[in-house]
């Protein structure tokens, strides 16, 4: 599709993804399969961290270590499916500060609104790792994407669960500057901006509202 964009096409990875696209599966199931294909899709998304070094002593010697070095990152949770992605990135990185972006559609005229923005200062000197699990038409992430671009962001990354091609080519062309990971590049979307074959409505089946 293109350069920018990384499917983590681990075994478990896509395993894992197929228990979550049944429509018998349940809430819970789907939270903690969520949770654990995450933590695949940060280790990728987080993979060329700059590391410094640390003086530290084994109960062998001492030696210099490796660390994490710079700024602390920033994880952005567009509301309210992404707060999914978002346990499984501060399992990986405890430290990182959390900013997140409400967004709204209208489903006749898929015209997004923005209702809620809150993220930490200094976004221009931190890494910004974008989290929502479905990129279906893209209009919610080029959104996101340019919210906390005005806010001063230029390193960032957009995570998702699924993407469907329609959303990838719109996203990539708004923003070809951000990469993008995701677990599966579906087939399109339908006639209602669903992806197919999908996964229903992440949001719902995450929280458990109306029927996915």
């Amino acid at each position: 599709m293109t350069s920018n964009v990384t499917v983590v096409d681990h075994p478990l990875v896509q395993h894992k993804l197929t228990l979550m696209r049944r429509k018998e599966a349940s809430t819970a199931e789907f939270r903690k399969l969520l949770r654990e294909i995450g933590l695949f899709l940060g280790y990728e998304a987080l993979r060329d961290l700059p590391l410094g070094k640390l003086h530290i002593d084994t109960p062998i010697c001492g030696m210099e270590a490796p660390v994490i070095a710079g700024k602390k990152l920033t994880f952005i949770s567009v509301l309210r499916a992404g707060d999914g992605l978002l346990g499984p990135m501060l399992d990986l990185v405890p430290s990182a500060r959390i900013g997140q972006i409400g967004l709204s559609r209208d489903e006749e005229t898929l015209e997004v609104t923005k209702y809620f923005f809150k993220v930490p200062q200094n976004l221009g000197q931190r890494l910004n790792v974008v989290l929502d699990p479905m990129l279906a038409t893209g209009h919610s992430a080029i959104r996101a994407i340019q919210e906390i671009k005005d806010a001063g962001a230029k390193d960032i990354r957009f995570v998702c669960l699924l993407a469907a091609p329609e959303g990838i080519k719109a996203f990539t062309e708004a923003h070809p500057d951000v990469p993008v990971v995701t677990a599966s590049i579906d087939e399109k979307l339908n006639e209602k901006a669903y992806i197919v074959p999908g996964l229903g409505d992440a949001g719902d089946r995450l929280f458990g509202t109306k029927g996915a």
